[in-house]
């Protein structure tokens, strides 16, 4: 059974282990991560330090941010 491919504009160097996590979780933009934090992200198995820096690189080069970055 082949697995579906699913449509985002999630930055590539995250890698695959947490492009896979986050999909799963249903994040699939980059300007739904204003409504979550780094805390609750790193929980998900597959999100580590990495995939957290540069979804924070990719959030502010749009002037966005995480939740608790936004107070």
């Amino acid at each position: 059974m082949a697995q579906q491919e699913v449509e985002h504009s999630l930055p590539q160097g995250i890698g695959r282990p947490a492009t896979n996590a986050l999909l799963l979780a249903g994040f699939t933009h980059l300007e739904q991560f204003t409504t979550v934090s780094e805390k609750d992200l790193l929980k998900l198995h597959g999100v580590g330090p990495k995939a957290i820096r540069i979804l924070r690189e990719a959030l502010h080069e749009k002037r966005l941010s995480f939740s608790e970055d936004a107070q």
